[in-house]
Formats: structure tokens, sequence, C-alpha cells
């Protein structure tokens, strides 16, 4: 079947996540420090990792909820340091606005906003992310006909919710539909499963581990490889 519609995984595939993520971090410690003192006291980065595991340990869901998940760590981090409920509140929606702010500001990488442009011109365009990145925040949201994050079905890939809302919005068979990520369990394997067309970005030539099942439809190492690689499926 011929593909209509290409739906992208976010964070690395279309930007390096890690400078944003380091940007949104330091963001979110320095405002907890000037307006929240003593709620980071004792705590390295390996200590509120930890927290933040104990967290989804507790609560499961928030795996799926990236957003409440931190909001309810900032929430937990200004209670524990001896702040009230209010202020505990305000606090952890005032620092996860200044979190998201910077992890918005990602980079996409050099060739991809040319290759969405013009990949636009043939098929519809989605997202599907595990994270709380906002396309439509960066320079290639205007090429994006709809957008999923984790959050909004309250699961993760490789389960199927996120792929099956996917199917549903764009209105065509899931073998129409090539999903392109970076992440051979969460995307391919997922993407697989759900009956759709898979291309993995494989930037690094990594080998294909045979315990992740059969080998994606496609395998491209540069973006600017997917115009090609999608018309050949």
């Amino acid at each position: 079947m011929t593909v209509a519609v290409v739906t992208f995984d976010l964070d690395n595939t279309l930007w390096d996540v890690e400078p944003a993520l380091l940007r949104a971090e330091a963001a979110q410690r320095a405002w907890l420090e000037r307006h929240r003192p003593g709620a980071l006291a004792g705590l390295d980065d390996s200590a509120l990792f930890e927290r933040k595991r104990a967290l989804v340990r507790r609560e499961p869901r928030l795996a799926h909820h990236v957003s409440d998940m931190r909001r309810q760590f900032l929430y937990e981090l200004q209670r524990d340091a001896g702040y009230g409920e209010r202020e505990a509140r305000a606090g952890a929606e005032a620092a996860f606005t200044v979190f998201l702010g910077e992890r918005h500001k990602v980079e996409l990488y050099e060739e991809a906003l040319m290759v969405i442009e013009q990949l636009a011109r043939h098929y519809r365009i989605g997202a599907l992310t595990n994270g709380n990145a906002d396309i439509y925040k960066t320079d290639a949201g205007d090429y994006f006909d709809f957008a999923f994050l984790a959050e909004d079905v309250g699961a993760s890939k490789p389960a199927l919710a996120l792929f099956r809302a996917a199917i549903e919005r764009a209105g065509v068979a899931a073998a129409a539909i090539a999903h392109v990520g970076d992440s051979p369990a969460h995307d391919v394997a997922g993407a697989r499963e759900a009956g759709m067309k898979t291309v993995w970005f494989n930037p690094g030539a990594e080998p294909w581990d045979p315990a992740q099942g059969a080998r994606p439809d496609a395998t491209v190492r540069q973006l600017t490889e997917l115009p090609s690689a999608l018309a050949a499926l």
C-alpha cells in the first residue's frame, strides 16, 4: 500500500534533545534556588534523579505523563523543604513553566526542516513522542498536520495507544503510514505491531539487534535519505 502519511518521533530524530534538557534543568534549578531557598538543599543530580524514579514507582501512571510527573516532583521538593500547600503548588507550576520554556528551545538537525518541507508536499505529516516537546513551538510546526504526546493518550511508545491515535486521526489504513524514529524498541517495534511501515533513523550505523524482532522496512543514516526511502516503500 502506498504511503500517504509520515509520522515522526521527535527527540533524537528531528533534534538532539540533550542540550535542551540540560538548559531546562539548569533554568529550573536557578528558579528554585532563587525563589524557593532550601528546596534543593543536600540534593545533587543523582539524588534528584532517584527521587523522580521513586515517584514513578509510587505512581506508575506518571511514567506516561511526564509533565504531571515533573509538577508533582517539584511540588514534593518544596513541601519537604517546609513550604505550604499553596506556595508549593504555585512554585511547582512556576518552576515547570521555566523548565518547559527552555525545553522547547530545541535546535532542529541541520537538514531536518528542508526534508520535512519536501515531504509535506507529498505526505501528511504527524508527530508521536513520549516526551513533552511541542512540535508547534519549533520552526517545523507549520508542516505538521497532527501531533500526539504520550500524556495525551496515557501510554508511551511502544504501547499501541499512541500509534492507534495517529491511525485514527490520519483516517487511513495503518499500512499507509510510515513511522520514522531512532528507537528500535519504541519506534520500530511499536509501529510495526500497529501495522505501520517503519523507518529506522540510525545515524550511528548501529547493527540491528535480532532480539528487536523483524528488521525495519527501511533504515536511513541521514534525514536527507528519507524522501527516496519512503518512495521505495
